[in-house]
């Protein structure tokens, strides 16, 4: 599998009356967006705006960030099974609208939806302050239930960045990248002396609003199966769920993992980076040792001398995460894995739900506990209405200067368990 990455930097969104890339600046027609996005009957109204980085602007309830990409050769097209017509994706020529992304927010679905702030400390909490944020507002039709309003929300924001990144189709990119993911057998022959590395993705699948979609698939149906890196950059893998925002694997991060990058640094140089492991996180106990079962198996089966776990979510995944762990190291397959804790707002409560001895190699994306003040800002994009509702906040959130008192869990993206996110150890 070999796929070629062209990136387009876009430098600044401009509402027009034409939607087109010209000059690394994006003009886009809001009534032709708008038009798109209320395709989806649960949705009665939508509007679009823009927040640039350094602007006093807050934008909340944030739902999902999302990447526009367009597919130019190779089979499928982006968010296959969801957006495109069900084809494995990963092999071919996309391009990418780099520095920019679609957000999607407005009333919230779940109390677990997030804020990203475009200055001040907020700003430095999120890695989606430095993006040119194109923001879709929208509310659902009177009445609707929770888990519609998502779905329209989730295929509103998926089919306005599969429009936007159309646009780029005919450009030339700025800066192009080569992935290839040679077959197990290419692998063995050509990197013979380097460690076998694995990846296990987690993928959020707790249901009631906690869902994953893979290749359109609700990621609790599957067994853990084995992807090539590159499909995850196409739009596999698609974000649907409202976790705490500050660990939610957004779809943007999906077509970023930062491990699958790193990772790929290092293939054929350091390690010999053979697989992509999906698997799920399930509430019951026997789903859990199900899944957790066939992923030590996969490890075995592909001879991996080492791999890297990274989770999404806390308290109940963390069972799933321990289980992995000591499932895999069981079978002589070192490991490393990725979290965030829940330590408490003095940091001295346990970090995780589960532990185990043979956990004894793990990076932290922080302690989602940790309180910050966030200042009053200029704008609001989106609604305040439920800043004291969201995970990590509480009735007293909202002070009277108009500052906010909340966890780094409210803040979009801020201990992500891949890595992707601003936070690191002095």
């Amino acid at each position: 599998m070999k796929l070629e990455l062209g990136k387009i930097f876009i430098k600044d969104i401009q509402f027009a009356t034409t939607s087109k890339i010209e000059g690394g600046v994006l003009y886009v027609n809001k009534e032709e967006l708008i038009k798109i996005v209320l395709e989806q009957e649960k949705l009665k109204c939508a509007d679009f705006d823009i927040a640039k980085p350094g602007e006093s602007v807050r934008i909340t309830p944030v739902k999902d960030v999302i990447e526009p990409r367009v597919k130019l050769e190779g089979n499928g097209g982006i968010f296959p099974g969801v957006v495109a017509p069900v084809d494995t994706v990963g092999s071919g020529k996309t391009y990418c609208l780099k520095d920019m992304a679609v957000v999607t927010c407005g009333p919230i679905v779940g109390f677990q939806e997030g804020i990203i702030d475009m200055t001040g400390l907020g700003a430095q909490y999120t890695p989606y302050s430095k993006l040119l944020n194109l923001c879709l507002i929208c509310e659902g039709v009177d009445g609707v239930a929770p888990h519609d309003y998502e779905h329209a929300v989730r295929m509103a924001g998926l089919n306005v960045a599969a429009y936007i990144g159309e646009l780029a189709r005919n450009l030339t990119p700025d800066e192009t990248v080569v992935y290839e993911a040679p077959t197990l057998k290419e692998g063995f022959e050509k990197f013979p002396g380097l460690p076998r590395v694995g990846y296990v993705q987690m993928l959020q699948s707790q249901g009631l609003l906690h869902d994953t979609y893979v290749y359109g698939v609700d990621a609790k149906k599957i067994l853990p199966t084995v992807l090539y890196p590159t499909e995850d950059m196409d739009g596999a893998i698609i974000s649907g769920n409202c976790v705490s925002s500050c660990d939610k694997n957004q779809t943007y991060a999906h077509q970023n993992n930062p491990v699958i990058e790193d990772l790929y640094a290092e293939h054929g140089k350091t390690i010999n980076f053979v697989a992509h492991i999906i698997t799920n996180e399930n509430v019951y106990l026997a789903d859990k040792q199900r899944s957790s079962n066939q992923t030590a198996k996969l490890c075995e089966m592909l001879g991996l001398d080492a791999v890297i776990i990274s989770e999404e979510g806390f308290g109940n995944p963390d069972t799933d995460l321990i289980m992995n762990c000591t499932k895999i190291e069981a079978k002589g397959i070192k490991t490393v894995i990725i979290t965030d804790e829940y330590a408490g707002r003095d940091g001295k409560s346990q970090s995780l739900a589960d532990a185990n001895a043979a956990a004894n190699a793990l990076v932290t994306g922080g302690n989602a506990n940790q309180v910050v003040i966030l200042p009053k800002l200029d704008k609001v994009i989106g609604t305040l209405a439920y800043v004291d509702k969201i995970a990590g906040a509480n009735e007293h959130t909202l002070r009277e200067d108009g500052t906010l008192e909340v966890e780094l869990q409210v803040i979009t993206g801020a201990t992500n368990e891949m890595g992707f996110n601003t936070l690191s150890a002095r």
